[in-house]
């Protein structure tokens, strides 16, 4: 074995590392939570914008919000760097080689994906944002190139596909062995295995929504279908049931909130 991989498997197991993946698993939980209430705000009437940005902006309106929002870029950070040493030297308790490779592939997605939401929350609290919806323009950018309407469809049907997994993941309660290591009290674990299979659910079923639009956009070459979270959400609001689906999927969000509380306080990391 290589120094830098025992090195990066020693870190992964320090104390320090497991308290940053906890603080980080808690900062998710606090922005899905302000998400969902968002979302179930626009499903009332009202014109939040549920998305990071809108979730960033309620967060820096509240007393001390700039300081919680620092909060969180540290809790992301630490997140991203605890997923980071899963996918360099963690994951060792997966026997199978494939199932593990994987595994590492998606604590490596992870890592990436909340290096850029610490990046971004910091630049929020530098800068600040517009807040708009940037899908659109991006969808726009990229079909304008050779085989970027291809590139649009396939990153479209990967998140639809990836939507599908979760979803699939949270039905056939393959959580429910991870819940069964988890420290915390018998009389908790059905409450958890509820709200685990719920968060799963509204969250998987939140990407296949924004998949479908990127889809529709490729398929009709019209960049103006592709929806962020806050237009897709606003757009399910406008259809038949639209409002009442919305509901479900704000539940759904802050069911995963609760969940990311839940892993943060018994998870064995």
């Amino acid at each position: 074995m290589s120094d830098t991989k025992q090195a990066a498997r020693r870190a992964e197991s320090s104390t320090l590392v497991k308290r940053l993946g906890r603080a980080g698993l808690a900062s998710r939980g606090i922005v899905w939570l302000v998400i969902g209430l968002l979302a179930l705000q626009i499903a009332l009437g009202g014109r939040a914008q549920a998305d990071k940005n809108g979730a960033l902006q309620t967060i820096a309106g509240q007393p001390f919000g700039e300081l919680l929002l620092a909060v969180l870029a540290v809790g992301f950070l630490a997140y991203a760097v605890w997923q980071g040493l899963e996918a360099a030297a963690g994951l060792r308790d997966e026997a199978d080689d494939k199932k593990r490779a994987a595994k590492r592939f998606g604590a490596l997605c992870r890592a990436v994906v909340y290096a850029a939401l610490a990046f971004s929350t910091v630049r929020f609290l530098v800068n600040g944002q517009s807040g708009g919806d940037k899908t659109e323009p991006l969808t726009a950018r990229v079909m304008q190139h050779a085989g970027g309407r291809t590139l649009v469809f396939l990153v479209g049907a990967g998140l639809i596909i990836g939507g599908l997994c979760v979803v699939g993941f949270a039905v056939k309660q393959k959580f429910e062995d991870k819940v069964k290591q988890y420290e915390m009290p018998d009389s908790m674990r059905p409450l958890a295995k509820v709200i685990g299979t719920a968060g799963f659910i509204g969250h998987g079923l939140v990407f296949v929504l924004i998949g479908s639009f990127i889809v529709k956009a490729a398929v009709e070459f019209d960049p103006n279908q592709a929806k962020g979270l806050d237009a897709a959400l606003k757009a399910l609001a406008q259809e038949a049931y639209g409002k009442a689906l919305l509901v479900l999927a704000a539940l759904g969000l802050l069911a995963f909130a609760l969940w990311s509380c839940i892993e943060a306080r018994y998870r064995k990391l």
